[in-house]
C-alpha cells in the first residue's frame, strides 16, 4: 500500500469539545488528519477555539493543516471575504471590460500585506502541522466563468497595479490580450505570492508541510491559462512547498480521467521530490453506486498516491451543498480508507 494518509476537510465548529466528538468520528472513518478550513471571520472573531481545536486533533493522534479557505476569494470555497467588504479598492480587473471583480488582486500591498500577517499570526500561535493552499485562482470573468461554453478572450487580472508590475517588468504596457508574456506574467506572480507565505510559515515553524492543491485540469476542463496555476511543473518545483496535490473530479467524469490526472499528479510530483496529494469528493455529487469511491480510492493506491483527503466531513450533511446521501457517502469514504491506508498508518479507534 502506498497511502500513508487519509484525511477529511472540517469546518463550521468552533469549541474544542464538540470537535472532539467529531475528531473520534473521523478516526472510526479511518482518517488520520484533518484539514481545518478556516475563514477570514474564524480567524478574527474565533481565534482563540482555532488553536484549542487543533491541539485536540494533535492529542487524538490526527495531523493538522490550515486551510485559508476563501480568503479573498483567491483561494476556492463559498465563505465570504472580510477583506473584500473592508477594501473594495483592491480587487481583480477584467483586461477586456475593466470591470471591477469579486476577488481580492493579491498583487496589491494591501492584500500581500493582509494575508501575510494571517500566515505569520498562524503560524506563531496555532500548533498545526501544516497549511494548505487550496485551489489558488485568478478570478474568471463572467464571459469564461462556465466551463460548457462562453468567450474565452477575457481575463484577469488587468488592475492597475498588475499593470504597473509588468510594464516594469517587460518595459511596455501590459495587453489585453492573453500573450505568452502575459500568461508568463500572471504565472510568476501567482507562485511568488504562495512561495513567500511559504517561507514566511517556515521560519517561523521549519516543520510546516506546504500543500499546494490546484485545480484538476486537463486543458479542455478549464479554460488553460486562465486560472494561473495551470503549469504543473512550475507550482511542483517551488522550492518552498512539500507536497503536490489536484483536486477534486466529478464523479461523472470518465475513468480515463481519474486515471490520467492521478498519473500526471504522481509522475510530476515524483520529478521534483514532492510528495503527492489526490481527492475524492465528499459532498454535493455521489456516484449512482456508492462503491465507486472505493474503486477511486483503490486506483489512487494502485498508482501510488501517498494522500488521499476528502471535501468534506459527513459528506456536508446539513448544508446546501450536501450530497443526496451524505451520511452513507461518508461511511463509504470511511470504509474506502480502511482498505487503502497501510496498517501501520490507523489511529487506535
Amino acid at each position: 500500500m502506498a497511502v500513508k494518509e487519509t484525511g477529511v476537510s472540517y469546518y463550521g465548529i468552533s469549541y474544542p469539545e464538540h470537535a472532539r466528538r467529531d475528531f473520534q468520528e473521523m478516526i472510526d472513518h479511518n482518517c488520520n488528519a484533518v484539514i481545518l478550513a478556516l475563514t477570514e471571520f474564524d480567524i478574527d472573531f474565533w481565534f482563540p477555539n482555532i488553536i484549542e481545536i487543533t491541539k485536540v486533533a494533535k492529542e487524538m493522534g490526527l495531523k493538522v493543516y490550515l486551510d485559508t479557505w476563501g480568503i479573498g476569494k483567491w483561494f476556492g470555497g463559498e465563505p465570504t471575504s472580510l477583506f473584500l467588504t473592508n477594501n473594495p479598492g483592491n480587487r481583480q480587473v477584467s483586461a477586456l471590460t475593466g470591470e471591477a471583480l469579486p476577488n481580492a488582486c493579491f498583487n496589491t500591498p494591501a492584500f500581500r500585506d493582509y494575508f501575510y500577517r494571517i500566515c505569520e499570526k498562524l503560524a506563531e500561535e496555532v500548533p498545526a502541522d501544516g497549511f494548505f493552499w487550496d485551489e489558488p485562482h485568478y478570478a474568471l470573468p463572467k464571459g469564461i466563468a462556465s466551463i460548457t461554453g462562453g468567450v474565452a478572450d477575457d481575463w484577469a487580472c488587468r488592475c492597475p497595479i498588475c499593470q504597473k508590475k509588468f510594464e516594469q517588468q517587460y518595459g511596455y504596457q501590459m495587453p489585453r490580450l492573453l500573450t505568452p508574456e502575459v500568461v508568463q506574467f500572471r504565472e510568476n506572480e501567482a507562485l511568488e505570492i504562495l512561495r513567500v507565505a511559504s517561507e514566511k510559515i517556515k521560519a517561523i515553524r521549519p516543520d510546516s508541510k506546504i500543500t499546494c492543491c490546484v485545480h484538476a485540469t486537463q486543458n479542455t476542463y478549464y479554460v488553460t491559462e486562465r486560472r494561473g496555476y495551470d503549469n504543473w511543473d512550475k507550482v511542483a518545483k517551488t522550492e518552498a512547498f512539500d507536497v503536490f496535490s489536484t483536486t477534486i473530479i466529478n464523479y461523472n467524469l470518465p475513468h480515463s480521467f481519474f486515471e490520467n490526472i492521478t498519473k500526471r499528479t504522481v509522475d510530476i510530483a515524483k520529478k521534483h521530490g514532492k510528495e503527492n496529494q489526490r481527492w475524492i469528493m465528499g459532498y454535493f455529487n455521489e456516484p449512482e453506486n456508492l462503491d465507486r469511491v472505493k474503486e477511486i480510492c483503490h486506483l489512487y493506491d494502485d498508482m501510488g498516491v501517498e494522500s488521499i483527503f476528502a471535501w468534506t466531513y459527513r459528506g456536508g450533511h446539513g448544508t446546501v451543498l450536501a450530497a443526496p446521501h451524505a451520511l452513507e457517502l461518508w461511511d463509504k469514504i470511511g470504509e474506502a480508507y480502511g482498505e487503502v491506508l497501510a496498517p501501520e498508518c490507523k489511529l487506535k479507534k
